[in-house]
């Protein structure tokens, strides 16, 4: 079974909301996305391309400043572009929960309220788990009919994939240290006012409960969110993919699509022919391996640099032809 140069074309006449564009480092993934996302907005829906890599590339692809705030894309109608950093999660997460966290430190100790937050803000998980919370309400709010969303590279994205399910351990474990705590101190509860901190915790550790198992399900939904998986037809590009894949297969995520980028069409000399050979073994593999559940899509090795948004809608036409 060769490998198929039209398969994104299902997902212009789909309903999905959000798109997951992942891989290992330096396979194209800045590329692909906003080759997508270019597409999508130019097929009628209004698009938000994201990145959260923390070295993020969507300034320098499209060529003009992005940032931490949702800026048009020039000359290209329903097209918005975003660079979320970790930082501006933070803050954002500070302003969300800070105030109900602080509510509930503050019961059993007298403590600043910026030096609570930073403290429970640098807490494993909590970045990613957030992260996640905000990109699905991006989704749900309804200003746009998809987001793309550029990752950083497989580890971090893999890792924050997880995190709903590793958030929701990590709370069941700290709930039943809050409910013990609090049965020992309710003794004293005539001089330690916590009645009512009590109360408060629990509705705020519900609450995280609620939207952790919430945001689990939102990533897993097919009928929502797709995830495209980005490689190239090297040995490491080959067996990061299957690691990819199989994580993903073992949380549930589901996965449609591989790009194999960077493919050579025409050898012109001895090099590229040796290239092209070598590359024609892994796309073998690849296609062996996943051309049966997948839809495999070829982009071919360019000549120049994806810059621009017309050189971004040629890698668009071949994704989508």
């Amino acid at each position: 079974m060769s490998a198929q140069k039209n398969a994104l074309s299902d997902l212009e006449k789909g309903s999905k909301q959000l798109i997951l564009v992942g891989g290992k480092g330096g396979v194209g993934k800045t590329t692909c996305a906003a080759a997508i996302a270019l597409h999508m907005a130019e097929s009628g829906k209004r698009t938000l391309i994201l990145s959260s890599d923390p070295t993020p590339s969507l300034s320098d692809i499209f060529e003009i400043t992005v940032g931490p705030r949702e800026t048009p894309i020039p000359h290209c109608t329903n097209l918005t572009a975003l660079e979320i950093s970790a930082e501006i999660v933070r803050e954002k997460w500070k302003d969300r929960f800070g105030r109900e966290i602080y509510d509930v430190v503050s019961s059993f100790a007298d403590l600043d309220y910026d030096f609570v937050l930073d403290y429970v803000g640098s807490a494993p998980g909590i970045e990613e788990e957030y992260m996640l919370y905000f990109i699905m309400e991006l989704v749900r709010e309804g200003k746009y009919d998809l987001v793309v969303w550029d990752t950083a590279p497989a580890g971090h994205t893999l890792r924050l994939l997880h995190l709903p399910e590793i958030f929701l351990r990590h709370l069941e474990g700290a709930t039943k240290f809050y409910l013990n705590l609090y049965s020992y101190l309710e003794r004293a509860r005539d001089a330690v006012k916590l009645k009512k901190g009590k109360k408060s915790f629990l509705e705020i550790i519900s609450g995280w409960q609620a939207l952790s198992n919430e945001i689990a399900a939102f990533i897993r939904d097919e009928r929502l969110t797709e995830y495209i998986v980005v490689t190239i037809p090297e040995a490491l590009g080959v067996k990061q993919t299957e690691r990819i894949i199989q994580d993903f297969d073992a949380h549930g995520l589901p996965v449609h699509h591989l790009i194999i980028n960077h493919c050579i069409e025409q050898a012109d000399c001895a090099f590229h022919q040796a290239r092209k050979e070598m590359q024609a073994h892994y796309i073998r593999l690849l296609t062996e391996e996943y051309g049966e559940r997948l839809h495999l899509t070829l982009l071919p090795l360019f000549p120049y640099e994806i810059k621009g948004t017309e050189r971004i809608k040629k890698a668009s036409d071949i994704l989508f032809r």
